[in-house]
C-alpha cells in the first residue's frame, strides 16, 4: 500500500490503450482514474450502505489537474490509488496516483473536482448530510 492511501486496484495496459511507441495516449489516463474511482465507490461501501441516497447522487467532472511524470508502455500493471482528499459543499476533490505495479514508480497524479448535479437542471446541489456523512468516514 502507498502512504496516505488506504485504496488501490490493479488493471494492465491494453494493446488498444497504446499508441505506435507502444506508449498509452494521454486521454487514457483519465479512463484510468474512471476505472480506479468506480472500484473506490465499490470498495468503500457506500451503495450498499446509502442505497437510493447514493444512487440518486449525481457528480460530474469539473475540474482536472494531470501531471504526466513517465508513462505506461504495453503490458504494464497499473496500481491506482485512490482518496478523498477533500469535500466541498456540493463537490468532491479527489486524488489519484498511478503506479507501476511491480516498480512501484509513481508515473501520474490526477487530481478531480467532481460536483454534485441535480441532473433534471444541471446545477450544482449541496451534498446530502447521510452521504457526506458517509463520505468523511472513509478511510484516507
Amino acid at each position: 500500500m502507498r502512504e496516505g492511501f488506504a485504496f488501490s486496484t490493479r488493471f494492465r495496459v491494453r494493446y488498444a490503450e497504446i499508441d505506435g511507441q507502444r506508449v498509452v495516449f494521454n486521454s487514457r489516463y483519465l479512463e484510468y482514474a474512471d476505472v480506479a474511482v468506480t472500484e473506490f465507490w465499490d470498495w468503500s461501501g457506500i451503495g450498499a450502505a446509502l442505497g437510493d441516497a447514493w444512487h440518486s447522487t449525481e457528480f460530474h467532472v469539473r475540474h482536472t489537474a494531470i501531471d504526466y511524470l513517465k508513462p505506461f508502455v504495453l503490458g504494464d500493471t497499473v496500481e491506482a490509488f485512490v482518496r478523498i482528499e477533500r469535500i466541498g459543499r456540493s463537490s468532491l476533490t479527489q486524488t489519484f496516483e498511478l503506479c507501476h505495479a511491480e516498480t512501484g514508480d509513481l508515473h501520474t497524479v490526477i487530481v478531480m473536482t467532481v460536483v454534485n448535479v441535480h441532473l433534471p437542471t444541471g446545477k450544482a446541489v449541496e451534498i446530502a448530510d447521510d452521504v457526506r456523512g458517509f463520505l468523511e468516514r472513509i478511510p484516507a
